[in-house]
């Protein structure tokens, strides 16, 4: 694993895109401050801009990084969570400015995965975290169902897991600073 980890390492310090096995299913990832990379993914997911992407962070000291002001609530929510779960928050910072929806939120996951944890902690920021496929088409359960355009289209496919089934995509809380609470995927 150290291996894949200083590999992908490199790729994203360059402003790369990465193919790699999440604590949900295979992302399509890369430097959550880099514009440029962002760009690269949303052209290589036939993505609208619009449509914000989540990021992934190792632990609770890393999300107070790189959002204004995070609501008690959440901590909650993910200490008691049952599976990986994504929360939207309002007000983010220091991260790119094409990675934030028209809402001015950003959808951030704090890894349960060891190999992810480990890459964001050693990255030292957010790593884009996006399904592996074209958008509009099914999200892969395996890295054998990713398609060759996506695989061509990344820098480097970092090499564990790939036997493995993916688990389901996470759970999507949204978190208001005025105290809503709003389940967008279960």
């Amino acid at each position: 694993m150290r291996t894949e980890i200083e590999n992908a390492l490199a790729v994203l310090k360059r402003g790369g895109l990465i193919l790699y096995p999440t604590d949900t299913v295979w992302g399509i990832g890369c430097d959550a401050t880099h514009p440029d990379a962002i760009d690269r993914i949303y052209k290589l997911k036939k993505r609208a801009e619009s449509k914000s992407m989540v990021c992934l962070v190792n632990d609770f000291k890393m999300l107070q990084q790189f959002v204004e002001e995070i609501p008690e609530v959440a901590y909650d929510i993910l200490k008691f969570a049952a599976k990986p779960t994504t929360i939207i928050y309002d007000d983010p910072i220091r991260v790119s400015e094409n990675i934030i929806a028209e809402d001015n939120t950003l959808a951030i996951r704090v890894v349960q995965d060891d190999f992810c944890k480990q890459l964001c902690r050693k990255f030292r920021r957010p790593i884009v975290s996006t399904s592996a496929n074209i958008s509009g088409q099914k999200t892969p359960g395996s890295f054998k169902e990713i398609s060759k355009e996506i695989i061509d289209g990344v820098d480097y496919v970092v090499n564990l897991n790939q036997n493995v089934k993916s688990e389901k995509p996470s759970a999507i809380i949204k978190l208001s600073k005025d105290g809503r609470v709003k389940v967008i995927r279960e």
